[in-house]
């Protein structure tokens, strides 16, 4: 590895950590010429790339990219953290990657968004379900914000989110 103060390249490895699931390898440095640490980042490049297959029939690559848009679209303005997104969709691709070999379903993501979306953020939830679901009527909400309050009943030390009109 170069060194990035002195421009050597003889240095030693001071430590080594998997991260995201053994995805990427966080190294320390020290280079030998100039005693300067460093820190560097290894991806593992995944052998195969996954595809994802759309309602259509058509394939396309698999970008985790993709999964981000939805979800800071879904988040608006909403107080969620970048980073809990980024876990997120961290989360779901590690999942996809360790459960299909070659090709998944684009169903199949998007279900994995909203089941955690779910957790992370209701608004988020409902604003990505809408699109989703392909929400067409006041209805579809109203069935959905009550499944949701629902279940956020039958949680225990979970707040209403939609306080009775008495209380």
């Amino acid at each position: 590895m170069i060194c990035p103060y002195c421009g050597e390249d003889d240095d030693k490895v001071i430590d080594s950590r998997a991260s995201e699931g053994g995805l990427v390898i966080r190294r320390r440095r020290e280079c030998l010429a100039c005693s300067k640490r460093y820190t560097t980042y290894e991806r593992v490049e995944k052998s195969a790339r996954l595809m994802v297959v759309k309602k259509d029939g058509s394939r396309v690559a698999f970008e985790s990219e993709n999964i981000l848009h939805g979800v800071q679209a879904a988040c608006g303005k909403r107080p969620v953290p970048e980073e809990d997104k980024l876990s997120l969709v961290r989360a779901i691709e590690e999942e996809l990657y360790r459960e299909f070999d070659r090709e998944v379903p684009s169903e199949e993501i998007g279900l994995r968004v909203i089941a955690r979306l779910r957790e992370l953020d209701p608004i988020a939830y409902i604003r990505y379900a809408s699109e989703y679901y392909d929400f067409r009527t006041l209805d579809d909400f109203a069935d959905e914000l009550s499944d949701l309050q629902n279940r956020a009943r039958n949680l225990p030390n979970q707040r209403n989110l939609f306080p009775d009109e008495k209380g």
